[in-house]
């Protein structure tokens, strides 16, 4: 029973240190592409260009733009100028 108890510990000790093999990247490493690789990015790119050229170009919204009119515009319709002054109240003269 204890050989087996020990193998299984080598075992479960030595599973961490198998899985540290060279075949990790390592930082700003260049991995070599096979030429299947190197078309199907290519046409991924053509993929991408054809998609973003599909899409209409949008003039810039303003957010402001209920809030205050447009440069060259008339105020809007029931605007603070066409409002009617409070009526005074004659009641100092009663």
């Amino acid at each position: 029973m204890r050989k087996i108890a020990a193998i299984l510990l080598l075992t479960m000790i030595s599973g961490p240190a198998l899985a540290q093999s060279d075949h990790v990247q390592r930082y700003r490493e260049e991995v070599e592409k096979s030429p299947s690789d190197v078309a199907n990015e290519a046409r991924q790119q053509r993929a991408y260009q054809r998609a973003l050229s599909g899409v209409p170009d949008q003039k810039p919204t303003d957010p402001w733009g209920i809030a205050r009119p447009n440069e060259g515009q008339a105020a809007p319709k029931g605007s603070a100028a066409k409002t009617k002054p409070a009526k005074p109240t004659n009641a100092a003269a009663k």
